[in-house]
């Protein structure tokens, strides 16, 4: 007998995006309750469909953006982290910055354990660029 606690609609109450036909960019990130706080596990999120713009030049940046995680009391809705990440589509900024921005984002949403985003940014001016920028709650400040 599996005493796993299913996904109720207290669960889903907070979730605005999910379920949404109309989807539009956007900077809201939504959570949903982990059922299994006290277990480590590490979720992994990825897409290579990431774009942004070089302040600089207005060119596009093309990444793959790889998210991994030990949850706390939260887990990330996929889609509003789907809808997130196309918000920097027509944003000017550089890599090092939006890897960065984007933890801080999932961090404040999500209070995990442990989180990294890693930026695998495609070949520009002859130089691929990999931004890893992690944060681990135990370590000191």
């Amino acid at each position: 007998m599996s005493l796993t606690k299913t996904t109720t609609k207290s669960d889903l109450a907070s979730l605005t995006l999910l379920g949404q036909g109309k989807t539009q960019p956007s900077k809201k990130l939504e959570r949903f309750p982990n059922h299994h706080p006290g277990r480590r596990y590490v979720v992994t999120l990825s897409t290579d469909e990431f774009t942004c713009i070089c302040p600089m030049t207005g060119q596009p940046d093309f990444a793959t953006i790889t998210i991994n995680y030990i949850p706390d009391r939260w887990v990330v809705e996929s889609k509003s982290l789907k809808l997130y990440l196309w918000s920097y589509r027509n944003e000017g900024i550089f890599q090092e910055h939006v890897t960065n921005v984007i933890l801080d984002d999932l961090v404040a949403l999500l209070r995990p354990h442990w989180c990294e985003v890693i930026g695998a940014f495609k070949v520009r001016g002859g130089i691929a660029i990999t931004v890893k920028a992690e944060y681990n709650r135990s370590e000191k400040k």
